[in-house]
């Protein structure tokens, strides 16, 4: 075990002068680690290095992962600058990766990034890290985001939803559902096929919405068009949907001629602040959009919403919300390689935003445990078509999805993050138009029965 192997050592500083150094990193390398990673638990993971000599999980303990450590200068990529940013990044660049259950390796991901050296351990320990070899095998097929503009303006936000979006349609349909919706779905059961919950949360939105036929649907971020196609099909409305995404539009479209349903939706590549005037919508849905908007743009997005809805329409809005007291952004790692310029909000705040418009909160759901589920069948999904991603889009773009969704299902299963389906209404003359219960959203069992 690496941990008497240290009892053995007096000092640190001793071992890293001995002669056989260069050969005897692997060994250093756990020592420094376990230093490191100190009274955390459960130590219910292993570590190898690139040599073979592994550190085994505390006694027993069952191995939920293996923490790799690809090459010798692996742990000062992890650990050096310790930061969300930098464990991402030895992940994405091939310096690390882990063997099993990834969603449980971000606990340890988390503890490690948020740790901070002492100056007793920066004595031991930083000179020995600093002189590690900072070659790093590159992982390829991912950049960092740079965008151009002011923060949430409308160039800006394109460049943003393009980096994120237009990777590659076939790349999603690797392993989204039948239907390519990406947000989160709804289950009745733990052990639910996605593409079952998937068409039950389309029916479910649409039921929340109480759409009729030939009334009018807007869907803002309406991505390759799961639910415009839902619910023209379904329901019998004309469905306009927006999305900053040329790639996303073109799939949509391509899908709407597809299923002969060109007279009834559409799709357009269109900023929600720049919504079609011509007469207004009955229904509006955003689902996933909102996280994208900004918190300070948050009385545009409302008073845009407001503008494109008729008077006693209602507003469904679907997203993700961070809890009170948080820092509102998705962490450095999430902003540089996944969503750019991404800002979560409280639901209060959401809320107070779309009272101060004019709406009224009609209902307020949260699905959070669903969204776990849903993160969980994408990241089974990704990882078993790896071969075929990489061919595409490279294997660092491949451990940015997995990385990312195992992450925030973990945020998600531990309450770190929510999601909110609000629905609101536009009131006509103090009236909402809406019944006086929820019966009708419950109607039958089975998605899709209208």
């Amino acid at each position: 075990m690496i941990v008497e192997s240290c009892r053995k050592n007096e000092a640190f500083r001793d071992v890293a002068r001995t002669k056989n150094e260069t050969t005897d990193l692997s060994f250093q390398s756990l020592l420094v680690l376990q230093r490191l990673i100190g009274t955390y638990r459960p130590r219910n993971f292993a570590v190898r290095c690139w040599d073979g000599r592994i550190w085994e999980p505390e006694a027993g303990q069952p191995r939920c992962f293996t923490l790799v450590l690809k090459h010798p200068g692996a742990l000062r990529a992890l650990c050096f600058r310790p930061s969300q940013l930098a464990v991402g990044e030895a992940f994405v660049n091939d310096d690390i990766d882990v063997e099993g259950d990834l969603e449980a390796a971000t606990d340890l991901g988390w503890f490690l990034a948020g740790r901070r050296w002492t100056f007793k351990d920066l004595a031991r320990y930083g000179w020995w890290l600093w002189r590690l070899p900072a070659n790093r095998p590159a992982a390829g097929g991912r950049s960092p985001v740079s965008l151009r503009g002011a923060a949430h303006s409308a160039g800006r936000d394109k460049q943003a939803v393009s980096y994120h979006y237009d990777t590659s349609n076939e790349f999603y349909r690797l392993w989204l559902d039948r239907r390519m919706v990406y947000s989160c779905a709804y289950f009745a059961r733990l052990d639910e096929e996605l593409d079952t919950a998937q068409e039950r949360k389309l029916d479910y939105v649409c039921r929340k919405l109480r759409l009729q036929p030939g009334e009018r649907l807007l869907d803002i971020g309406c991505g390759w068009g799961g639910l415009v196609l839902h619910a023209a099909q379904r329901y019998g409305v004309e469905a306009v949907g927006i999305t900053l995404s040329e790639r996303q539009a073109e799939l949509a479209q391509h899908r709407i001629q597809e299923q002969g349903l060109a007279h009834r939706c559409r799709i357009e590549v269109r900023d929600y602040r720049h919504l079609p005037e011509d007469r207004p919508f009955d229904k509006v849905v955003s689902i996933g959009m909102v996280e994208h908007v900004g918190e300070q743009k948050l009385p545009e997005y409302f008073a845009a919403a407001w503008r494109a809805l008729r008077d006693g329409g209602v507003f469904l809005n679907h997203g993700i919300g961070c809890r009170e007291g948080d820092a509102g952004g998705m962490g450095a790692f999430m902003e540089q390689y996944v969503f750019p310029d991404s800002q979560l909000v409280p639901l209060h705040v959401t809320a107070r935003e779309a009272e101060r418009t004019g709406f009224h909160v009609r209902d307020v759901e949260s699905l959070r445990e669903h969204y776990a589920l849903t993160l969980r069948h994408w990241v089974r999904r990704l990882e078993s078509a790896h071969d075929r991603i990489v061919t595409l889009v490279g294997e660092g773009t491949y451990r940015v999805w997995r990385l990312y969704m195992a992450a925030c299902a973990r945020g998600f299963h531990m309450g770190l993050f929510d999601v909110y389906q609000t629905l609101l209404s536009k009131p006509r003359g103090g009236r909402s138009d809406l019944p006086l219960t929820r019966a009708d959203w419950y109607r039958a069992d089975q998605p899709g029965t209208s």
